[in-house]
């Protein structure tokens, strides 16, 4: 009888895909929530799509550096990490090996599998330093570059995100009318992000697109209802 190959199924989103689900699902809520806040308020497509606009641009700018800073911030913190495994390493190798062991006796290993494995460790210190910050502290090398794609790759998804709420409002010269444009695609819009996002992320894409088109939808009405009531 032939064999049934096991497939096993894991999250295996990149770091990128993750940068553009934060730029997008920001650059699809915010300047949505703005354009019906002002539409609420005033009478000039001319004037909600400069404040969307400038909302864009400053939004992309504040999102990608903070996708930036984040990166260097993780960076920072693994060659601080490494640096005091290298050095406890060479000054408290006691300590360190009785580290080790304890990872391993959470396994259930026999102690004398376990005092073979750390007297091989200790003959290698670089190894024992990078099984320490994978396991100890359960730290991965960063990429050099990590923070500047990070920020470009946000920055970019907000302002496509961005686009989309505010598109209506370039083509129709009334805000209302547009705005009832501008609902239906971005909605529409939200719940397949929403729904390609619970696919990368291993939740129900169903129960993801429903949420993140609930969010948006609520912010958009909180601050349409907000400028009525305020002008």
């Amino acid at each position: 009888m032939a064999n049934t190959p096991h497939v096993e199924k894991h999250f295996t989103a990149s770091e990128t895909v993750r940068d553009i689900v934060i730029g997008m699902a920001d650059g699809l809520t915010v300047p949505f929530a703005m354009a019906a806040g002002l539409s609420g308020a005033v009478d000039s497509t001319t004037l909600i799509l400069t404040a969307g606009a400038a909302e864009i641009a400053a939004g992309s700018i504040a999102m990608g550096l903070g996708g930036y800073l984040a990166a260097r911030t993780d960076a920072e913190h693994y060659e601080s990490e490494l640096k005091r495994e290298h050095h406890e390493v060479i000054e408290l190798p006691e300590r360190e090996a009785e580290e080790v062991a304890e990872i391993f006796r959470e396994y259930a290993l026999e102690e004398e599998q376990i005092q073979s494995i750390v007297s091989t460790m200790r003959k290698h210190p670089d190894k024992w330093v990078d099984f320490m910050m994978k396991f100890e502290l359960g730290l991965e090398p960063p990429d050099p570059g990590r923070g500047r794609k990070s920020a470009l790759t946000i920055a970019l998804s907000y302002i496509a995100g961005g686009v989309i709420p505010l598109s209506p409002y370039i083509l129709m010269a009334k805000p209302a009318a547009a705005l009832n444009v501008s609902i239906i695609i971005t909605l529409l819009v939200l719940f397949i992000f929403g729904y390609i996002k619970g696919k990368f992320t291993g939740t129900s894409p169903v129960k993801s697109a429903f949420q993140t088109t609930m969010v948006g939808s609520l912010a958009a009405a909180a601050a349409f209802f907000l400028a009525r009531w305020l002008t």
